[in-house]
């Protein structure tokens, strides 16, 4: 909500307090005003989430494709002093048990940061699917605040009713965004 739609709303109350059959919809206006905050601020811890979350997963995976990578060349390594003539054999088969030692310790580290990995996208995709209910829900009650409002400028009660309809959905929406699992 910008300053301009925020100074016209704040005019509509004052006109409204003159009017007491009109004080209901003001406090209906006032409500809404808050929702739209509250659901504002939802929608950015939960696009903050998402964000941290798709960062934490990118991080993993990168640990992960290092890991691999390292894998990869120490087995290249165990192959080549398992094929080439060495001249120090007791050398050769203590670096070959070390190669298999670390191996086998990046083979069970693989796993676990995949499926850390994992565990964080996740995450991420749940809080943008919860981002995207935050983002209705707050449309949903900017409209119902706007359609309030118009009440005080028609004295027609259809736009107050209908515009707590719409903040109605908007708490709905908000609310399925929490419950979200």
């Amino acid at each position: 909500m910008d300053v301009n739609e925020t100074n016209e709303l704040r005019e509509h109350q004052e006109h409204a307090a003159h009017d007491k059959s009109m004080r209901p919809v003001a406090l209906a206006m006032a409500i809404l005003a808050v929702l739209v905050a509250v659901t504002t601020l939802l929608g950015q811890r939960a696009s903050t989430e998402a964000v941290l979350s798709q960062a934490r997963a990118s991080d993993l995976w990168s640990e992960y494709q290092a890991k691999h990578i390292r894998q990869n060349e120490t087995a290249l390594a165990l192959d080549l002093l398992s094929t080439l003539p060495v001249t120090d054999a007791t050398t050769a088969e203590r670096l070959k048990e070390r190669y298999q030692q670390h191996s086998a310790q990046w083979s069970s580290e693989l796993k676990a940061s995949a499926d850390e990995a994992r565990h964080h996208e996740a995450e991420g995709h749940l809080a943008e699917r919860r981002l995207d209910r935050f983002d209705l829900g707050e449309a949903l009650l900017e409209v119902g605040l706007v359609i309030t409002s118009i009440t005080l400028l028609t004295r027609r009660s259809i736009y107050a009713l209908l515009g707590c309809a719409f903040g109605t959905l908007g708490v709905l929406s908000s609310i399925s965004a929490i419950l979200l699992r």
